[in-house]
C-alpha cells in the first residue's frame, strides 16, 4: 500500500456510503473520520489492485469480492490505519526533538564559543578545585592527626 492521499477526497467522500453505510458522516469527529477515510482508500487501493491483477473477474464477482471484503477486512484495515497514524505521530515528535536537541547544542556551543564565557570559566573553574584541595585536605589531616578519635576507638572495644 502506498501513503494516504493518493486517492483525491472527493472520490473517498463519494464512496463513503459505501463502505460505511451505518456512519453518519457529520456526527463523528475528525480523527474518526481520518481513519475512515483512510481505510476507505485502502479498500479503494485494493480493489484497484484485484481489478488489475484479474481481470478477467465479471462485475458480479468483482461485487462479491468487495462485499466479503467489506465484511471480514473493514476491522483490520482500520487497525491498520490506526497504527500507521500513530507510527506517523511518533515520527513526527521523533524528528521534532532531533531537531529541538540539535538546536540547544548549537546554541550551547555558541555560548560557549563567546570569549567572554571562556574567560569567565577558567577562574571559575581554578576557585572551585582550590576549595576542593583546601577542604579535602583539612578533612583529611583532622581525622588522621586527632588523637581522641582512635582512643574512642579502642575503649570501645
Amino acid at each position: 500500500m502506498h501513503e494516504t492521499g493518493q486517492i483525491s477526497q472527493i472520490n473517498i467522500n463519494k464512496n463513503r456510503n459505501r463502505f460505511y453505510p451505518e456512519i453518519d458522516w457529520f456526527k463523528i469527529n475528525k480523527k474518526d473520520r481520518d481513519i475512515k477515510d483512510a481505510t476507505i482508500e485502502m479498500f479503494l487501493k485494493t480493489l484497484n489492485l484485484i481489478r488489475r491483477f484479474h481481470p478477467g473477474l465479471t462485475p458480479s464477482q468483482l461485487s462479491e469480492v468487495e462485499r466479503k471484503m467489506i465484511i471480514v477486512k473493514k476491522q483490520s484495515f482500520e487497525k491498520w490505519v490506526k497504527k500507521s497514524f500513530a507510527r506517523e505521530v511518533q515520527f513526527e515528535l521523533r524528528q521534532k526533538r532531533i531537531f529541538e536537541r540539535k538546536i540547544f547544542l548549537k546554541n550551547l556551543k555558541e555560548r560557549v564559543s563567546i570569549l567572554a564565557t571562556k574567560r569567565a570559566v577558567l577562574p571559575v573553574f581554578v576557585i572551585i578545585s582550590i576549595s576542593f584541595f583546601l577542604g579535602w585536605s583539612s578533612g583529611v589531616s583532622r581525622n588522621s592527626c586527632n588523637p581522641y578519635f582512635e582512643s574512642e576507638i579502642s575503649k570501645r572495644s
